[in-house]
């Protein structure tokens, strides 16, 4: 078991600070929780990384990353390992991420989110990667549940049965990506009691909102809206049931003005509020 992260994200609404914001987010200094980045933006150094220093020393940052690939079936990118583990030794962030899910086959990497088979051979492909990040790092790794857009007829658990397991066996935490099982939800017929009564509480550390698409009747996951209702209420479900957790607005395309991402943040923080009102 791994100590948890110093310092920790307080149980506030943060967001993803992309490069449009930077500028606004230094000069400024609003009132923010936290921010989240992709890992993979600073791996390179340079302006970028002395920027998200900068950030740094204002605000508690979280590291999401995008590319590595768990579920993969090829090696783990060492490079990756070292640059990720480097970045960490560089910011100190108070979480670190990845997702459930493979990019990576027969030599070729896919800039995309696959999903997989939930099998026993699969979370033991699966815990062995995680426990190496974690060991390279030193430090606990969050998972995060996948928006898909098929489902195995082979799989033999849930997807919420397999991080169940997967966070056993590694120690691992979960990022609950609220609007990801509400994609699936819709798309797949998942249920969503099911999956949020299966995921130990203890476990998830962090929850993420954003909004979606819609394409020919198919729920997209593609952070280009605000979030919507239906997912304000799964959200709400979710945190009488699993607890207060820090919070994300993701928006990374078509991304508006700083003052929209906070008063997205502003209404999670509301529902943290009456929440924590109901529960104290």
């Amino acid at each position: 078991m791994y100590p948890p992260a110093n310092p920790t994200l307080p149980c506030t609404a943060g967001i993803g600070l992309r490069a449009p914001h930077y500028r606004e987010v230094l000069r400024d200094l609003p009132k923010l929780g936290w921010v989240e980045v992709h890992n993979e933006n600073f791996f390179g150094g340079g302006a970028p990384l002395h920027t998200l220093l900068k950030v740094r020393e204002h605000y508690p940052v979280s590291l999401h990353g995008v590319g590595m690939g768990l579920a993969s079936s090829t090696p783990l990118d060492e490079g990756h390992l070292t640059a990720l583990h480097r970045l960490c030794d560089a910011v100190q962030p108070a979480m670190v991420s990845e997702h459930l899910c493979w990019n990576a086959a027969d030599g070729m990497v896919i800039n995309d989110l696959l999903p997989f088979p939930y099998t026993t051979e699969a979370l033991e492909h699966v815990a062995r990667r995680v426990q190496q990040v974690q060991e390279r790092l030193g430090r606990q790794l969050l998972v995060e549940n996948l928006s898909s857009y098929l489902s195995f007829t082979h799989s033999e658990m849930t997807e919420g049965e397999f991080l169940a397991e997967l966070t056993r066996r590694t120690g691992c935490g979960i990022l609950f990506d609220v609007e990801n099982l509400y994609v699936n939800v819709r798309n797949l017929g998942v249920d969503a009691e099911a999956f949020i009564k299966a995921i130990p509480a203890e476990a998830v550390k962090e929850y993420h909102l954003a909004g979606f698409s819609e394409r020919d009747g198919c729920l997209v996951d593609t952070h280009n809206h605000p979030v919507y209702e239906e997912v304000w209420k799964l959200y709400e479900s979710v945190l009488r049931h699993i607890g207060l957790r820090p919070t994300l607005i993701e928006w990374d395309s078509d991304i508006p003005a700083l003052s929209v991402l906070m008063a997205e943040a502003a209404q999670a923080q509301q529902r943290l509020k009456d929440c924590h009102a109901c529960v104290a």
